[in-house]
């Protein structure tokens, strides 16, 4: 069994802890982090959204832990730099290429957001991890028999459509057409999912919707 942390996830932040060693997203205080900082090897970014990049928190486990290993795209090297990561701590990655770091191998893939995002493909020397949020779909990227996705499923369909009928009779702001544009549904997850899960593949749904006027 994979081992997995979710310090956090969702539109108040997002956290996860991975064989205790790699933090993907960085959306949460450091004393959210208190427990598990001190064993991170790397950390894994996406993407900008305050709920994903905390620059305070960045800040502090690089003070904290001076080898620890910061991999992003190049969206995000210029905010680690100016959250206070030293350039030397950074790694920038491109999408679609392969990077070895001792513990395990990663890849980033570039998804549609309203911002520039990645998925990222992890593997270790006894299992795969396909981690992804904020996306509207996955077309073109495919992950055959990982042993762990954790992705999103934001909404429902039919519930959101619902939402947005009664906003638009009542005459209220429509936040919801902003999660239909940069989100992931239920329905669209599954479909990927059932294309790409093998017999003993896990799956978690991550940043699930929440009724409040969030669309980030």
């Amino acid at each position: 069994m994979i081992d997995y942390n979710i310090i956090a996830t969702g539109s108040k932040g997002n956290a996860v802890v991975i064989d205790q060693k790699i933090l993907i997203d960085c959306g949460v205080s450091f004393k959210a982090l208190s427990k598990v900082y001190r064993a991170l090897k790397l950390v894994l970014l996406t993407h900008i959204h305050s709920d994903h990049f905390q620059p305070t928190t960045l800040r502090l486990l690089a003070e904290n832990r001076p080898t620890l290993r910061f991999a992003c795209c190049a969206w995000l090297c210029k905010p680690l730099v100016d959250a206070g990561v030293p350039v030397s701590q950074i790694d920038v990655l491109e999408p679609g290429h392969m990077y070895g770091y001792g513990i395990c191998n990663v890849r980033p893939d570039m998804v549609k957001h309203n911002v520039p995002n990645c998925a990222w493909k992890v593997w270790l020397p006894s299992w795969k991890l396909f981690y992804c949020t904020d996306m509207n779909n996955l077309n073109g990227i495919t992950a055959p028999n990982y042993d762990l996705y954790m992705v999103e499923a934001n909404y429902d369909d039919a519930e959101i459509q619902a939402k947005i009928a009664e906003k638009k009779l009542n005459g209220e702001y429509i936040y919801e057409l902003g999660v239909l544009h940069n989100h992931m549904s239920l329905a669209k997850i599954n479909d990927w999912l059932y294309a790409n899960m093998g017999q003993n593949s896990a799956y978690i749904y991550m940043h699930c919707h929440q009724d409040e006027e969030d669309a980030t």
